[in-house]
């Protein structure tokens, strides 16, 4: 049983919802990212997405990419990256990190140095947006032979043809893309998502968690009571971009999970 499986059965047992959140490595530099990290349990959040930043970083909006983009313009690196996950399982040994980003970073450092340092780090599950389930055998079954979750998008247009094909592999939790587009594109209207949440947890038994265009504790509130969950990326990402302190981050972070965990 990977962190990831532990906390939903916990959270099953507890009768919650899943509040989960994204931030970007190493934005807007490397130690503030590192103190937002370590400061998102107590903030409330169950599941810690950890971004890895890329160049070209097609699925996201201008708020995730430009994240990306200061980070790397920081010094930001992939080892850095397995540094803010090592630093907070130093204190922390229950809170999943799933790190979320492109095939690219990974590839470079090759499969098996990449998953034996992520596991080494406490990292429990990948996101990994560019590899569709036909190059399973790139990363995806090398992921979970190591232990790691290997966790899926679906989105709007997975019709019931394609969706076996989708879940076929995945582990940890499927990961429903509330809308068509890139990330922050528009908000989430748990009207539509209700249906396609049912549609998948028909032919699964994994949680489905929910996540773009989520930017307020009424709408993490509203969604996660349609679905296992609610993620939150790039209203949290927009927060830091500002220049907020780091508790101000945080309470921002809090007021979500709050609203999640009211559904």
């Amino acid at each position: 049983m990977t962190r990831i499986d532990a906390k939903f059965a916990q959270l099953r047992a507890e009768g919650r919802r899943a509040f989960v959140a994204y931030v970007m490595a190493g934005d807007p530099d490397y130690a503030t990212s590192r103190e937002i990290v370590l400061g998102l349990p107590g903030a409330g959040v169950d599941i810690i997405e950890l971004g890895m930043p890329f160049t070209d970083p097609m699925a996201d909006g201008e708020t995730i990419q430009l994240a990306g983009q200061r980070a790397l313009a920081g010094g930001q690196t992939l080892d850095k990256t397995l540094q803010i996950a090592r630093d907070l399982r130093e204190t922390d040994d229950t809170t999943p990190i799933v790190m979320m980003g492109y095939y690219n970073p990974i590839y470079a450092r090759g499969v098996a140095r990449f998953l034996a340092d992520a596991r080494a780090a406490g990292i429990d599950g990948l996101i990994v947006v560019d590899l569709p389930p036909e190059e399973d055998s790139e990363l995806c079954l090398p992921a979970q032979a190591a232990g790691l979750n290997f966790i899926r998008l679906a989105t709007p247009t997975t019709d019931d043809a394609r969706l076996p094909k989708v879940l076929t592999n995945t582990s940890g939790f499927v990961y429903y893309v509330s809308i068509t587009g890139i990330t922050g594109a528009a908000n989430a209207q748990a009207t539509d998502v209700g249906p396609e949440v049912a549609r998948i947890k028909a032919q699964t038994d994994l949680p489905v968690i929910v996540g773009f265009g989520i930017k307020t504790p009424e709408a993490a509130q509203a969604i996660a009571a349609v679905a296992d969950g609610a993620v939150v990326g790039s209203a949290i990402v927009a927060e830091i971009a500002k220049g907020r302190p780091v508790a101000e981050v945080l309470a921002f972070v809090a007021s979500l999970a709050a609203g999640a965990h009211r559904a």
